[in-house]
């Protein structure tokens, strides 16, 4: 067993789940279980068992979990000793980014970070802001950045912007009532389906009966594009929309927005690898700011 497996088990030990854990590794379902097998092979038991429902750690796999955990733990920290010896940030970043943000912010962010501390090991989680939310209340991240409120966390949090929630239409309907259109809805959190719902009752808009679900916000855009129908999204997706944009407000004239937190412990930072990457996220929000300003 080396470094890569003990990383394999605490993600299963995360997602409880095959698929979940090779995408997030970026490797084939079939090469997650043949590293299970050659390990349950070395150390002549049964890690887990696996179901249609997902995988389930035995005693023997919980024991080898904790350990694995521990020898993982004492490796960052034999790293991050040793870059204070050389003056290089080293160690490993755990970051979970809501799905939004880690598609249009975090690509570029987390190429700058990577060519600034390449002695750094970067395990990046992406999933919906609640989820993120969990990991950092379970400590299995160090720092997430989430969407929306959670007045509730203990820890520290910057806002990093409040942007507009907007109705989309294509072009060729961006004169028609959005009652008369069928509506392109996508998941969001309880927060914003509360949200939503108020801001439908105050415009006596009601769900169609040609309504369309889709999983995700970059497919609702592209069925709206195409006249399918109208959506709401909010307008850190817009850059490459092509169609209508209306800003959403309530009846009594206050915007409908969307907060944009990065979110951490204390504790956290302590870790001077999370320091600079929480360095350079406000870094890069600072110059989109400058550069929305200036145009």
């Amino acid at each position: 067993m080396d470094e890569q497996d003990f990383h394999l088990l605490q993600v299963l030990s995360r997602t409880r789940n095959i698929t979940h854990a090779a995408d997030e590794l970026y490797i084939t379902q079939s090469s997650v279980s043949k590293r299970i097998r050659q390990m349950e092979k070395e150390l002549g038991l049964t890690l887990m068992l696996r179901s249609r429902q997902g995988v389930q750690f035995t005693p023997a796999g919980e024991i080898v979990l904790q350990h694995v955990r521990n020898v993982l733990q004492e490796l960052d920290t034999m790293k991050q000793e040793l870059s204070l010896q050389t003056g290089r940030i080293a160690g490993t970043l755990r970051a979970g980014i809501s799905i939004n943000y880690a598609m249009y912010r975090l690509p570029d962010e987390l190429a700058d970070y990577n060519e600034r501390y390449p002695a750094v090991t970067t395990q990046i989680t992406t999933a919906n802001s609640q989820h993120v939310y969990s990991m950092l209340l379970a400590n299995q991240i160090n720092v997430g950045i989430l969407r929306g409120e959670y007045s509730e966390w203990r820890g520290e949090r910057i806002l990093l912007a409040r942007e507009h929630i907007c109705a989309i239409t294509s072009l060729q309907d961006k004169d028609t009532p959005l009652s008369g259109l069928p509506q392109v809805s996508r998941p969001a959190d309880d927060d914003m389906e509360r949200m939503l719902a108020q801001w439908m009752r105050e415009n006596h808009l009601q769900s169609s009966p040609n309504r369309i679900s889709v999983n995700s916000t970059a497919t609702c855009m592209a069925m709206v594009e195409r006249g399918l129908g109208w959506g709401i999204v909010p307008e850190i997706c817009l850059g490459n929309f092509h169609g209508c944009v209306r800003p959403l407000y309530f009846a009594n004239g206050e915007p409908l927005t969307r907060s944009t937190f990065i979110m951490y412990t204390k504790q956290a930072l302590e870790l001077p690898q999370v320091r600079v990457f929480i360095q350079l996220i406000r870094e890069h929000n600072k110059l989109r700011q400058e550069k929305r300003e200036d145009t």
